[in-house]
């Protein structure tokens, strides 16, 4: 520890023009700010932006490394017989008044001391010091990630007096703030710097009174090629390849159901390792949108297989019972043949089939008569029962599997375009 600054600059030093730092110190007061019970000490803030290491979605944060210089006047500290600047290192710090100026918005702070602690200090003639130090922070950012991945965040570096009000310390940005922020030579990985701009207001505090305070507001538009790389084109690749389905044959089963169930297995899968990088928060993002679009697709592109298969199944089986009904009619004419024999032979009596329970009237031309295959229902009845079967049918006809997957060729596309032109008018305009 230096017991004096005699200790710091050397005791044999001779130099013209170097001012007696023990005779300025003299009666020096750290602990008071510089023309205590007069006027606000003006306090002049700049920062230079060295870089934006990491902003997280999940924590609402990011790191910037930054260099705060701040300029102030302090007459206890001035002199008139030269006007050469004194540079000075770290240790003279702490012998120095300084402004307790602190990140308002910050989660973590620290200082960087390689190879020695990167501070300065600067003392002119007329008693103005420039304080400059480097301090790297996790700043907290509210982010809204409802139009994730094409959002656009602000975020904010606050700056404020920790324990002086305004009646003590007037913060304000320096003249050359503009010049040296830095900001428009950063490269950022996921975002790029929109525009940015420098506030002042004043805090108010009932129990403490008004704080100045002075923030950097800069703004953030994601970058949308890497989203589009890995989720959005896969996402169009499988709903492209669940179509596929529509040009296999009905007819294989495996080859169909396993595709459909592949893609909607996939979907599944990418949706869940891009939400893994997110806050689980309740807001519904674009990306989550546009997944449960393809994921739509995909699903029914599966269901499209079984609404098809289950209508050939059922012409198949109309097809079957129609070509059982006329072998069952042709049984019956031979039926109406033997009786007609019978008949002939003098055999006077009626009979009554009830094999499918309808009546078929079978008129047989001769010359004893016409006979009838009594069923247990009138004509009438017969009429009516067979208007309602086509009435029935006419309203529910069965379309064929293959005309459903023609149908399936264009409409898929079709829709998935159409709903893709409204998700990205709606997200980015």
């Amino acid at each position: 520890a230096m017991n004096d600054i005699g200790d710091y600059i050397g005791s044999n030093i001779e130099i013209s023009w170097l001012p007696n730092l023990d005779d300025l110190m003299k009666g020096y007061a750290r602990n008071f700010r510089p023309g205590i019970g007069g006027p606000p000490v003006n306090v002049a803030l700049a920062i230079e932006v060295a870089s934006i290491d990491h902003i997280s979605e999940v924590n609402m944060e990011y790191t910037m490394t930054v260099f705060l210089h701040q300029s102030w006047r302090d007459d206890r500290l001035s002199y008139n017989h030269t006007n050469e600047t004194l540079g000075l290192d770290s240790r003279f710090v702490d012998k120095l008044w300084l402004p307790d100026t602190f990140i308002v918005n910050a989660k973590s702070a620290w200082f960087h001391d390689v190879t020695v602690e990167n501070k300065l200090i600067r003392l002119q003639p007329d008693g103005v010091i420039l304080y400059s130090i480097r301090i790297t922070s996790t700043v907290a950012c509210d982010m809204d990630l409802s139009k994730y991945p094409m959002d656009e965040q602000e975020c904010m570096l606050d700056l404020e007096s920790y324990g002086y009000s305004s009646e003590d310390i007037v913060y304000h940005w320096s003249e050359n703030q503009e010049e040296i922020h830095g900001l428009d030579k950063l490269q950022l990985a996921q975002f790029t710097i929109t525009n940015y701009q420098f506030t002042t207001e004043m805090m108010n505090f009932k129990s403490a009174g008004q704080f100045p305070r002075l923030s950097l507001h800069f703004h953030l538009r994601r970058n949308r090629g890497v989203y589009i790389i890995q989720s959005y084109v896969p996402s169009i690749l499988l709903v492209a390849m669940s179509w596929v389905s529509f040009w296999i044959s009905q007819s294989a089963v495996p080859a169909r159901v396993s595709l459909g169930i592949t893609t909607v297995l996939t979907m599944t899968t990418l949706m869940v390792s891009a939400r893994s990088s997110l806050p689980r928060a309740s807001a519904i993002k674009a990306l989550d949108v546009y997944f449960w679009i393809c994921y739509v697709f995909v699903f029914a592109a599966l269901v499209e297989y079984a609404f098809a298969h289950f209508n050939a199944d059922y012409m198949k089986k109309q097809k079957n019972k129609i070509k059982a009904r006329r072998q069952s009619g042709e049984v019956n004419v031979k039926n109406a043949i033997v009786l007609f024999s019978l008949s002939i032979a003098g055999v006077n009596q009626e009979l009554a089939i009830s094999n499918r329970q309808h009546r078929i009237p079978r008129s047989l031309p001769g010359s004893y008569g016409t006979i009838e295959i009594e069923t247990g229902e009138t004509k009438h009845q017969q009429i009516m029962k067979l208007d309602k079967k086509s009435g029935l049918k006419s309203l529910f006809k069965p379309i064929d599997a293959d005309t459903i997957d023609i149908y399936a060729r264009a409409v898929f596309p079709a829709a998935f375009a159409a709903v893709n032109v409204i998700y990205w008018v709606a997200y980015t305009m």
